[in-house]
């Protein structure tokens, strides 16, 4: 059984259209988010994990360009998409990466492999640290419990599944260095400012020949170049907004009785 990497992406996307294909510096932005995954010592195996759109072909090529792994499944149900390929690859615990985060960070990733091995949580969730560098991992058996128990397809917004039922042992993300506890900076891309933060920072290290700068990294340049946090920063609050509208838990009736 292995400890793997999801990363969750399609093409199909309304308020940044293709914003996983937008290139910075000719490489396709999902591309920077693999190069960082492959940097994680603790998974097994890297999946990418898209629909079986014809759109979504041009992803599964950058898989096979990128040396990593792919999952075509359902386009609206990210929790079966998720199972079916835990099934292909005989995953027992993942972490999820979404392809809006393009910094997302290999030191959290291997933080929380480091505590599921300890602690065997069904899942971990991150709270209090930078937008976009760390969001969940799941341990395949609570995710399979899900899948029984959820009724709908629409599972886009779907740790509530796990944190509100009651059913599953859930923790917060421990032994984060207080470095990346910035909840002011937000590293995710939904709109065009999203795309500039991100452009600036990557041609920014491009120019200092540092392809594989970290986290750390990034933080130290952005607390020495404050007005760039704020090119995205009042988007939040909005992105915030959007996700609650969005999130709701289906359960079948069996379930709510």
């Amino acid at each position: 059984m292995k400890k793997a990497i999801f990363i969750t992406v399609r093409t199909g996307s309304s308020r940044l259209p293709n914003k996983c294909l937008l290139k910075i510096n000719g490489k396709s932005t999902i591309e920077y988010l693999i190069d960082r995954m492959k940097r994680s010592k603790k998974a097994d195996i890297i999946v990418l994990c898209t629909t079986e759109l014809k759109e979504d072909d041009i992803l599964c090529e950058i898989a096979n360009k990128n040396s990593i792994s792919f999952y075509r499944g359902s386009a609206e149900d990210k929790l079966m998409r998720w199972y079916e390929a835990t099934k292909i690859f005989d995953v027992e615990f993942f972490v999820t990466g979404d392809g809006d985060d393009i910094f997302y960070d290999p030191e959290l990733v291997d933080l929380a492999f480091d505590q599921y091995e300890k602690n065997q949580p069904d899942f971990i969730e991150g709270k209090d640290i930078i937008c976009g560098s760390f969001t969940y991992a799941i341990k395949t058996s609570a995710l399979k419990k899900v899948c029984e128990i959820k009724d709908t397809e629409d599972t886009e917004m779907m740790w509530v599944y796990f944190t509100t039922t009651g059913l599953f042992k859930t923790e917060e993300l421990k032994n984060v260095p207080a470095v990346f506890k910035r909840p002011e900076i937000r590293m995710t891309m939904d709109y065009q400012d999203d795309f500039k933060f991100f452009k600036i920072i990557i041609e920014h290290f491009s120019s200092e020949k540092n392809e594989k700068f970290t986290l750390r990294d990034i933080i130290d340049f952005l607390d020495k170049n404050p007005k760039i946090v704020k090119i995205n920063q009042y988007l939040q609050e909005k992105y915030l907004k959007n996700q609650k509208m969005k999130t709701k838990l289906v359960l079948k009736s069996e379930v709510t009785r």
